[in-house]
């Protein structure tokens, strides 16, 4: 092969010509379509990968909500909301539970601790707001033993728990939060204090009125 010749192919031997270099490259283009496609095929898998463990991971979550609230004392009451009313006798919707467990109240509370006489719905509501637990009881023949043994649970709280008499229920015992009920008829002490215990001193005033 003679000097030009080698010039002309830029030094290349006669096997590596020209063609061969075309023949390379048109190869190389041709390669690059697979290898785009396994691309976006890599990444739309990890796409759904991601979506699916996002998906469980929500899945998950909502259902250990669901059971940690399932797993709370008491029902769940819907709220009636936070509205101020001006006196204990001012008209108001009635109330969803009873006794009451949120809705319309006036604007002070009850003194935290035992009471000999039954606190007005309209009032005690606000303790409830406030983060309070209610104890009541009814006993329309007298029940000081079952009295005794209420007050010794609710004096061991400085604040947020309340027990008083309540006329016309229809269980003997009812524990009541905001947005929560239990009534019952035989003195249990682990159930009384279990509600307590899950419910004292949660504030339920709307955002930013605290």
């Amino acid at each position: 092969m003679s000097v030009s010749l080698r010039r002309e192919l830029g030094g290349a031997s006669p096997f590596s010509g020209g063609r061969f270099v075309a023949r390379s490259t048109l190869t190389s283009k041709t390669r690059a379509k697979p290898k785009s496609w396994r691309f976006r095929l890599r990444r739309r898998s990890r796409r759904i990968i991601a979506g699916t463990v996002a998906a469980v991971a929500v899945t998950a979550v909502g259902w250990c909500t669901y059971r940690a609230a399932a797993n709370l004392p008491g029902a769940l009451v819907p709220s009636l909301g936070n509205e101020h009313i001006a006196s204990l006798t001012s008209w108001h919707p009635p109330y969803n539970s009873d006794p009451p467990t949120s809705g319309p109240h006036v604007g002070y509370v009850a003194p935290w601790g035992t009471h000999s006489v039954p606190i007005p719905k309209e009032l005690q509501v606000h303790n409830l707001e406030d983060g309070g637990v209610a104890v009541q009881y009814n006993c329309p023949q007298g029940c000081p033993e079952l009295v005794e043994k209420l007050k010794a649970i609710v004096d061991r709280h400085d604040r947020h728990v309340l027990r008083a008499p309540y006329r016309g229920m229809d269980t003997k015992i009812a524990l009541t939060a905001w947005g929560r009920i239990d009534r019952f008829d035989a003195f249990d002490a682990d159930r009384i204090r279990g509600f307590i215990r899950a419910y004292a001193g949660i504030d339920h005033h709307p955002r930013g009125l605290q």
